[in-house]
């Protein structure tokens, strides 16, 4: 099937991020892949081509305003669902490590069959939750960017993610609209767990009415041992 893809170029020009025939076509495999398993499981509410691109790839990309990503060399994303932001990540980032973790083990056989199917390398899907996860010595403090653009609240968000954070390393929240009650109530619990908020970018995505709010929160020091605590536990008693 043939697909427009200068709309998908000239976007992520907008945020300079261009991509070779071969990354093009990952792309162009992976929306065919999502829409394929989609039919079976439920994977994205959006699988129109043109929507994908914007709502899903140009969005994932996105963190290109908040952070220089080529001083980034490892990433998890936490509670990944279908691959976003994290294999967008990967395929114009090639050089960078990538964990997917999502807590169904369907979706994470389905991002296998991505990775496969697109021959990315230093790229794993894992199954797990991140309370127990950010507990592990394999994850914990492991990376130096976790990304997320799960809706929890800031306040749990942090606990789930802040953990696998190395000190140094940032963690990236994709929020949509305005945040700053949501940010201001989390500040003492971002404390807690280490970190400090550094940036809020907002705008809206290439040629759309899309809005976009980027947090990013710096790790500034180690989390303490008790968090994140057991599973359950954030998001029925979040941190204040």
């Amino acid at each position: 099937m043939k697909y427009n893809l200068q709309d998908f170029a000239n976007r992520l020009e907008k945020m300079n991020v261009s991509l070779s025939d071969s990354q093009m076509e990952q792309f162009v495999k992976y929306y065919e892949l999502l829409i394929e398993k989609n039919k079976v499981m439920n994977l994205t509410s959006i699988t129109d081509f043109d929507e994908v691109i914007l709502k899903h790839f140009v969005d994932s990309l996105s963190c290109v305003k908040a952070v220089n990503m080529n001083g980034v060399k490892s990433v998890i994303d936490v509670g990944t669902g279908a691959g976003f932001p994290g294999i967008p990540i990967k395929i114009v980032f090639p050089q960078i490590s990538v964990t997917l973790m999502d807590s169904l083990s369907k979706r994470v056989g389905f991002l296998t069959e991505v990775i496969e199917a697109l021959d990315l390398r230093d790229i794993s899907a894992v199954h797990g939750r991140a309370e127990e996860m950010g507990q592990d010595p394999q994850y914990r403090e492991r990376y130096d960017m976790c990304v997320s653009r799960a809706v929890s609240n800031l306040a749990v968000l942090s606990e789930y993610c802040l953990p696998f954070v190395e000190e140094n390393g940032v963690f990236v929240s994709y929020k949509a609209g305005e945040i700053q009650d949501e940010v201001k109530g989390a500040e003492h619990p971002i404390a807690l767990l280490g970190g400090r908020v550094e940036s809020i970018t907002s705008f809206d995505l290439p040629d759309s009415e899309i809005k976009r709010t980027l947090l990013v929160i710096k790790k500034t020091g180690k989390t303490p041992e008790k968090y994140p605590r057991k599973p359950g536990m954030p998001a029925k008693k979040p941190l204040t």
